[in-house]
């Protein structure tokens, strides 16, 4: 077998190594692997994280200096190494306003190599404002970017309106690895409680301000709606909002039972296999790798259809997608689901079909693979 191709790899909104769970934290880890499953060899060269949640030019203008910092020193590094072991192609997971990448496009000029995002984002709304000189920075670099991997529907429109001619859009959706967890099979049947069939909800997602906390409200005025259903709610997650999602969900009693921040796969398979339904209603999701996880398990999916959750969720075929930022919706589609285990379980079937069959870890190898190498083949430009 070939030897495995050095290429440099970067997620300047989180890293690999972040202690915080996070769909992107996630996103960057399987990137890693599905590289290294396609035959590269991906070495993290850089956690700084660029991000700012604030719009705080001050702090833009300390990262921006930070990065140019960092570039010259991997410059330099690099220029070190054995010309065998220098990064033959910059690798960025994740690039938008608020989490620009200063850092890559300057090593890929200086060493003459491709430079590639995954997840670019492109939001021309940004370019005045607080976040003016994050939003410069994130275009500058999908301008400089031979090919951007497009992981939604979403993304695809802008990043197609301002292509430049020699830059190339690859589709590549989210993906799973069923590896990390223990061989996924359809849900147990609901638990019985006296005469009534209890069905299980599952919510997994930090508890934070923002679209988040915007998400548990809504959840929690749809669960308000359900009427006499028999229902029970696990909930795993936490963060600097908790206090107040459990305020909200105070009116359940014992039927929400708040597990925390959960990180162990056999406790995370234990609650997904559970799940009757996945609920969450998405506000601003850029797509949800939880909802991919769940579907895994054969866990039908009612979701709002914000952002990227359409190219994660089949509506009708895997879960239900309802309006965004509407409760009665989401609750009306919850009530139809519990009303009916033969669709539920159709679309279980359904939900675990999509993941395994077109979402796997070597789909997004072979993608990677089949763009990546004549990237790096082409001769340098410098």
């Amino acid at each position: 077998m070939s030897q495995a191709i050095p290429i440099a790899f970067y997620a300047p909104l989180k890293s690999p190594h972040h202690p915080s769970p996070s769909g992107d934290r996630t996103m960057a880890r399987l990137l890693l692997r599905a590289l290294e499953r396609a035959r590269f060899a991906p070495h993290l060269l850089s956690t700084l994280r660029t991000f700012d949640g604030r719009g705080d030019a001050s702090l833009q203008e300390r990262l921006c200096a930070q990065s140019r910092l960092e570039a010259d020193r991997l410059i330099q590094h690099a220029h070190a190494l054995p010309r065998d072991q220098r990064p033959r192609l910059w690798f960025t997971y994740h690039v938008y306003y608020k989490a620009p990448d200063w850092i890559g496009p300057h090593v890929a000029d200086a060493l003459g190599i491709p430079y590639v995002i995954a997840e670019g984002s492109r939001a021309m709304k940004r370019a005045r404002g607080p976040w003016a000189l994050a939003h410069h920075g994130a275009e500058i670099a999908l301008d400089r970017a031979d090919a951007v991997f497009v992981m939604t529907a979403v993304d695809q429109e802008a990043l197609q309106r301002v292509r430049g001619a020699r830059q190339r859009l690859i589709d590549l959706p989210p993906f799973t690895d069923a590896a990390e967890w223990a061989s996924p099979s359809c849900p147990a049947p609901a638990v019985a409680q006296g005469t009534d069939r209890v069905l299980r909800f599952l919510t997994v997602a930090m508890m934070r301000p923002g679209d988040k906390l915007a998400s548990y409200t809504i959840l929690a005025e749809a669960l308000a709606a359900l009427g006499a259903r028999a229902w029970c709610l696990d909930m795993i997650g936490d963060g600097d909002a908790r206090a107040e999602v459990e305020r909200l969900f105070s009116q359940f009693g014992s039927r929400v039972r708040f597990h925390g921040e959960v990180q162990d796969r056999t406790r995370l398979c234990e609650v997904y296999r559970r799940a009757d339904i996945f609920v969450w209603p998405a506000v601003n999701e850029a797509y949800g790798m939880v909802l991919l996880e769940a579907q895994a398990f054969g866990c039908p999916v009612v979701a709002g259809a914000c952002g990227g959750v359409p190219s994660v969720v089949r509506d009708g075929d895997s879960g239900v997608l309802t309006r965004p930022g509407d409760a009665n919706a989401l609750a009306q589609a919850v009530m139809e689901l519990c009303d009916d285990e033969d669709r539920r379980r159709a679309l279980g079937i359904g939900a675990q079909r999509f993941v395994r069959g077109e979402r796997t870890l070597q789909q997004a190898a072979d993608r990677l693979r089949s763009a990546l190498l004549p990237l790096i083949a082409q001769p340098a430009d410098t």
